[in-house]
């Protein structure tokens, strides 16, 4: 994980950029999966995703800034729970943008990277091989067809039309 404060406990410009370049690049391929898998339109995508990196960011900042013993999910979770609340102003807005993100998109990019984070860099993660680049790929693709199976038995049982 990109570290956004240095040893003193201090935020430091420098980790800020660091989660800014990796939520900028997560954004853009979660983006185009969305185009592509789901075919909601790329600037619709763009602002959902922008939305919910600065709730991230801001998320983050605060578990780091706030003096309180409190995770960042749990920031990010009341964040976004208050601007789509029903009858806030924002309300509108957020719902209908952060809603043309597709969570599949959003958790196959995040898988990618856990994969790749497991080797701790790109050398290690190259150095492990062909045949653990076929497996990661595998993995994923089971997990996309395994969680799409569930959907479809969902939707299916509680009345839906597929």
């Amino acid at each position: 994980m990109v570290e956004i404060i240095d040893n003193s406990g201090n935020v430091t410009v420098h980790g800020v950029f660091n989660w800014i370049l990796l939520l900028t690049i997560f954004s853009i391929i979660t983006v185009i999966g969305n185009y592509i898998g789901y075919k909601h339109p790329m600037t619709d995508s763009l602002i959902g995703i922008g939305i919910l990196s600065l709730i991230t960011l801001a998320g983050v900042w605060m578990e780091r800034y706030l003096p309180l013993n409190i995770s960042s999910i749990l920031y990010i979770s009341v964040i976004g729970i208050a601007l789509a609340f029903p009858g806030m102003p924002t309300s509108e807005f957020v719902s209908y943008y952060v809603s043309k993100i597709e969570l599949l998109s959003i958790v196959t990019v995040f898988l990618a990277y856990v994969g790749i984070g497991m080797g701790k860099s790109w050398n290690e993660f190259k150095a492990l091989g062909p045949r653990a680049v076929i497996i990661t790929m595998l993995v994923i693709a089971s997990t996309y067809f395994g969680a799409a199976i569930v959907a479809h038995i969902v939707l299916v049982m509680t009345g839906v039309p597929v």
